[in-house]
């Protein structure tokens, strides 16, 4: 197992402060990337794209509701990239949204 220097939680703290997100929610991101890094989801993608997808999805799941575009305006990653690892992330992981 290799160790890379970007890893998706490499990209929380900073993210989320951005955000100015609860630590509920905080927490909820690493879940979903611990998850997704258990499932080998995150391998080759980037790691900037997974962070954000997982942000969304915690947003939703705390109600603590943040658009694809202010997430993609503190990541840099754009929407469309959002909302496919996201697509992505609910479908392996089996979360539900009602979005």
């Amino acid at each position: 197992m290799r160790m890379d220097i970007n890893r998706p939680e490499d990209y929380v703290q900073s993210f989320c402060s951005k955000l100015a997100l609860t630590s509920k929610t905080r927490q909820r991101v690493f879940e979903i990337i611990e998850a997704a890094t258990k499932k080998e989801l995150v391998d080759g993608k980037s790691p900037t794209g997974v962070t954000a997808a997982a942000i969304y999805i915690a947003c939703q799941q705390e109600r603590q509701i943040r658009t694809q575009l202010e997430i993609s305006k503190v990541s840099h990653v754009t929407e469309v990239t959002i909302r496919n690892r996201y697509k992505e992330l609910c479908k392996a992981l089996d979360i539900q949204l009602d979005v």
